[in-house]
């Protein structure tokens, strides 16, 4: 197959490219994409001949189209590239917001532009979301929102793209232990490896799973709450909330 991965200078990306580069059943060409060519040049070194950096920043329109105009036609692609930050709503950030909405939902945009153009009949488009998108989750304005964002891209696009053939998969990782959530200052829950994680994306995509969450205790449990009463998903959280600062003071 030939695969293309966002996002892959580190974490979740770079172990999905892994992965697919070391398959054992199949030969994949991963066009691996990132803005930092040393850390994507240091894990390609050993596949020379399939694996092709691709150096661009997501946010720049420009710099999507001169990377991602020209590509041959493609079996997979994978939308992995994000950012987080967390905002204290008692001093809304608007700046903050911006800046994740700018890589988590315009990156993406700039990606799809030039990207569905590219993809073959019966291929898949899989966009990296996160199972905060299935709950309202305080301090996630900025990152929550951003992946309700993709979540909502992702079951419109299963839509309009399906008469071409391109299956559209939504991923909706729990906690992934990262360079991005080692930033965290609060308990994760349930945190799990990039490779169990690549794991799970790998088995998801290869079923042609619609949403692909986990650990799925985890998600499970999210998309539970995520089925009740807004009024009541707001009571337990504010309670959840209660009971973890009672805990910490």
């Amino acid at each position: 197959m030939k695969i293309l991965i966002t996002g892959t200078s580190s974490g979740i990306g770079k172990q999905l490219a892994l992965d697919y580069l070391r398959d054992s059943q199949d030969t994949h060409t991963v066009y691996c994409c990132g803005r930092n060519r040393d850390a994507l040049q240091e894990f390609t070194a050993e596949f020379p001949d399939r694996a092709i950096i691709l150096e661009f920043d997501i946010q720049s329109y420009d710099e999507c189209s001169q990377s991602l105009s020209d590509l041959p036609e493609l079996d997979l692609v994978i939308l992995n590239a994000g950012t987080c930050e967390y905002i204290d709503a008692s001093h809304f950030d608007a700046r903050s917001l911006k800046r994740v909405f700018d890589i988590n939902v315009i990156g993406m945009a700039n990606c799809l532009e030039f990207l569905i153009p590219r993809m073959r009949e019966n291929s898949t488009l899989a966009l990296m979301g996160s199972s905060s998108s299935f709950l309202p989750l305080p301090r996630a304005e900025a990152y929550g929102a951003s992946k309700a964002a993709t979540e909502y891209l992702a079951k419109t696009l299963a839509i309009t793209l399906h008469p071409k053939s391109i299956h559209v998969s939504y991923i909706a990782p729990g906690f992934v232990a990262t360079p991005l959530t080692e930033r965290n200052d609060f308990p994760m829950p349930m945190q799990i490896t990039a490779e169990q994680a690549a794991l799970a994306i790998r088995k998801g995509i290869a079923r042609k799973r619609r949403v692909i969450h986990f650990p799925k205790l985890f998600t499970w449990f999210l998309l539970f709450l995520r089925s009740l009463p807004l009024f009541v998903q707001l009571k337990l959280i504010r309670k959840t909330l209660l009971k973890h600062a009672n805990q910490l003071s």
